[in-house]
């Protein structure tokens, strides 16, 4: 199969999963006789707090400038200095990207870095992968939190799942390990075989490196854990923006931020569709509360956060088009 076809394909079944998973959360929304589903959304994002939601926004434009500032500084033992404000818009790009393209933005903020600063994008992803894997262990640690705070009410969820217990479980699981050998031993393979694949393995490594050159470690770690606080809160303050969910407190906000880490770490756009499905999930599971109301709160609070993306995304690609293209004109 063409290798263009081939992603084309992949694309349309990743929407087709979408589109389905999002169709499923609606259809569980049931509205009293005469009121429609727009309209039921439309009264809940009337009755919540807006000084919340545009307080989360402003918190998490505070993350993202932490995460810019963190990417700079891996970036910095490589022998590439570039400036906060240019390593903040290809940033915000990425996000923008991976809300069409799962994945896809952590390509093309190196690719925009690249265009802005001539940073080697085998030495930006580097880094990128290093980000990754520091969320990642950020993101255990407070999952590991959410079960020693709120342990029965995630384990009364976790077992609520298909795939959770049983032969299932294991069948994926070792699925998934042979899958990834296999893809270990043929990329190591080509790399050997292939002196383009071999450079640019050998930048990406550099990339990889740079966390043990850091000239201030404690900072780098600072900056992650902050960065990890500020998603907790902004959870919290859209949690206390709906009525329904305000008096829910701390603990609950954990379990809620641990199944929309599982949600999101789907390989959908955005988290779209798994985030929909869950979280109401563990709302009315764990909580009480009423399905229609749980997923009207999801519909809002991911909808909320996709278009403060959606609109830092948009601003930062027209800011780094007009950079690019001042760069292209002639000196007089």
């Amino acid at each position: 199969m063409h290798p263009k076809l081939k992603a084309a394909l992949q694309y349309l079944i990743i929407f087709a999963i979408t589109v389905a998973l999002l169709w499923l959360s609606l259809r569980g929304l049931v509205v009293a006789e005469g009121e429609n589903k727009s309209e039921f959304l439309w009264n809940a994002w009337k009755r919540c707090n807006k000084g919340y939601l545009l307080l989360m926004a402003v918190v998490a434009m505070v993350s993202h400038a932490l995460r810019a500032e963190r990417w700079r500084m891996l970036l910095a033992p490589t022998g590439n200095v570039i400036s906060f404000g240019n390593s903040f818009l290809s940033l915000m790009i990425g996000y923008l990207v991976n809300l069409a393209v799962p994945r896809g933005g952590e390509v093309s903020r190196c690719y925009n870095l690249y265009k802005l600063e001539q940073t080697p994008i085998e030495v930006s992803f580097g880094t990128v992968v290093v980000e990754r894997l520091i969320d990642l262990i950020c993101l255990i640690a407070l999952i590991a939190l959410s079960f020693i705070v709120e342990w029965d009410k995630l384990k009364e969820f976790i077992d609520t799942l298909p795939f959770a217990s049983g032969e299932r479980s294991y069948t994926i699981w070792i699925v998934v390990g042979v899958a990834g050998i296999g893809l270990l031993i043929g990329g190591v393979y080509l790399i050997r075989r292939n002196e383009k694949l071999k450079k640019l393995f050998l930048g990406f490594k550099e990339g990889l490196m740079a966390v043990f050159r850091l000239k201030n470690k404690t900072l780098f770690v600072f900056y992650s854990i902050t960065i990890w606080a500020l998603y907790f809160l902004m959870s919290y303050m859209v949690v206390l923006a709906f009525p329904e969910t305000s008096n829910l407190g701390i603990s609950a906000v954990l379990t809620l931020f641990a199944i929309g880490a599982i949600a999101m770490a789907a390989p959908l756009p955005g988290g779209a569709g798994s985030y929909h499905t869950l979280v109401p999930l563990g709302l009315v599971t764990l909580y009480n509360l009423p399905q229609a109301d749980a997923i009207a709160f999801v519909f809002i609070f991911h909808g909320w956060q996709t278009f403060v993306m959606i609109v830092a995304g948009v601003i930062s690609l027209i800011i780094s088009y007009a950079l690019m293209r001042l760069k292209k004109q002639p000196v007089k």
